[in-house]
Order: C-alpha cells, then sequence, then structure tokens
C-alpha cells in the first residue's frame, strides 16, 4: 500500500515539473514580435530653454509650443523570457525657438526632421505571470481585469543612428547653419506592457537619446557644457507572431 501511495506521489510530482516547465517555455511560441509606437518628442539644445539658476530640474523647458512628435515600428525577438533584442526604425519631427526663454532677444528658431534606426536591449525586471497560463496561450486573455497580473516592466538600452535636416528662420540663417548631419545617439529608458490577449500587448514608453553631437538644432552654444538630448513619450501597440518550424516568424 505504501509502495503504491509513493509510486503515485511521484508521478503527480513529475506530471506538475512537466507542465509546469511547459508552461514556463509558452513564450517560445511567439518570439517574435511588431511593434507600432507613437508619442510626443522633446528636444534640449542650445535654442530655447532656460539657464539652469532659472529652471529646477529642467521642468521650465517642457512647452506644448516645443512639443512636436514621432512615429516608430519596431520588430522584437526574445532571446530569453526576461531579454528581448529589438530593432527599431524612428521618423520624429522637433522644435527649438529661444521665444519665452533665457535668450528670447537671440530669436533664434528650428524645426528638425529625423530618422533613427537603432538597435536595442531590452531587460524585464518585473515579469507578468499570465504568458505563464496554458490557458491564456489558448486564447482566454486577461483584458483589463486584472491589471497587476499582466503587466511587464522593462528597462532598454543599445546604439543608434540620427540622420537630420534643419530648417531655421531668419536670424539663425544669418548666423549660419548647417542644414543637417548624421551621428550616433545612445539611447536607454524604461517601459511597461500591459499583457491584453495572446496576440496584442498595450504599452508605455519613455526613453531619452544621447547625442553625440551638439550641433542638432544647427547651432552650438559657447557656454555648452554638454552634448544635444531629445525624449520619446510613447504608446506601443504589440502584435505577436507564431514562431515557425525553424524560428522565423510565421503568418499563417
Amino acid at each position: 500500500m505504501k509502495r503504491s501511495v509513493l509510486i503515485i506521489f511521484l508521478l503527480c510530482l513529475l506530471i506538475i515539473m512537466t507542465e509546469n516547465n511547459a508552461h514556463g517555455q509558452l513564450w517560445k511560441l511567439k518570439r517574435w514580435e511588431t511593434v507600432v509606437g507613437f508619442g510626443p518628442s522633446f528636444f534640449f539644445g542650445d535654442i530655447g530653454g532656460y539657464s539652469q539658476g532659472e529652471n529646477l530640474l529642467g521642468f521650465k523647458d517642457l512647452s506644448f509650443n516645443q512639443t512636436r512628435f514621432n512615429f516608430n515600428f519596431n520588430i522584437k525577438y526574445r532571446l530569453s523570457s526576461n531579454f528581448n533584442a529589438r530593432l527599431s526604425l524612428t521618423y520624429a519631427s522637433f522644435h527649438a525657438s529661444d521665444a519665452k526663454g533665457s535668450n528670447e532677444g537671440r530669436e533664434f528658431e528650428a524645426t528638425m526632421n529625423a530618422f533613427e534606426p537603432a538597435l536595442l536591449f531590452e531587460y524585464y525586471f518585473i515579469k507578468n505571470r499570465a504568458e505563464s497560463s496554458y490557458l491564456f496561450s489558448k486564447g482566454r486573455g486577461t483584458g483589463f481585469g486584472n491589471i497587476l497580473r499582466s503587466l511587464d516592466f522593462y528597462a532598454f538600452t543599445g546604439i543608434g543612428g540620427l540622420g537630420y535636416t534643419i530648417k531655421g528662420n531668419d536670424k539663425l540663417l544669418t548666423y549660419g547653419l548647417d542644414p543637417g548631419g548624421y551621428n550616433a545617439v545612445i539611447p536607454v529608458g524604461v517601459g511597461t506592457t500591459l499583457i491584453y490577449s495572446p496576440n496584442y500587448n498595450f504599452g508605455i514608453e519613455f526613453g531619452g537619446r544621447y547625442s553625440f553631437s551638439d550641433n542638432f538644432d544647427g547651432y552650438t552654444s559657447q557656454y555648452s557644457s554638454s552634448n544635444d538630448v531629445y525624449y520619446f513619450l510613447n504608446f506601443t501597440i504589440t502584435y505577436k507572431l507564431k514562431t515557425g518550424p525553424k524560428g522565423w516568424p510565421s503568418f499563417r
């Protein structure tokens, strides 16, 4: 009798361990993701803004008139349950003006259009519990009912390039304007994703870019002590693709 109970117990334990391992590998069924993002873009350069002593933490530099927008498309590949590789392509517009800043009398103004390809790596320091559920993988999405159980939180960084064109007003053209260029950028940011269904995620991402140039707005001040930076706040929609037999995405 004791031997039978022991055998049944070991069989149950083996089944539980097998199921848990299978559930833990469910993410491999959809390793490829396509992501569309859109939102406001913010630029901090040598045109516009307030001096540091007049500007607590840079908040006074944020204004609706200086805000423009960006749109991006991404392809992600899940290296593991906690790490993603991501190819990002972004189009963005920016605006910089001396109006209502520390150099209002200078009257410089510039509009920048930019294209940014980047290779990013994401680390998920908090993972959702929904994806490890077998019922979830079979089509029972979480919806918005159990948000805490369905959230991911991640950080990202990588390397990118920035190709841009600049249009300046007459004052800036008189000073001398470089019409554009190309340089490297370092992206860094954080984001959160709601695992809505087996096929769709919704998220918010905030990221900054450190540029290796101080001429993104066409002007470099003699008092400048750092290169230009810009930020994106994006709302994202993710569609997950099935992984084919050879590891490539399947569109069937």
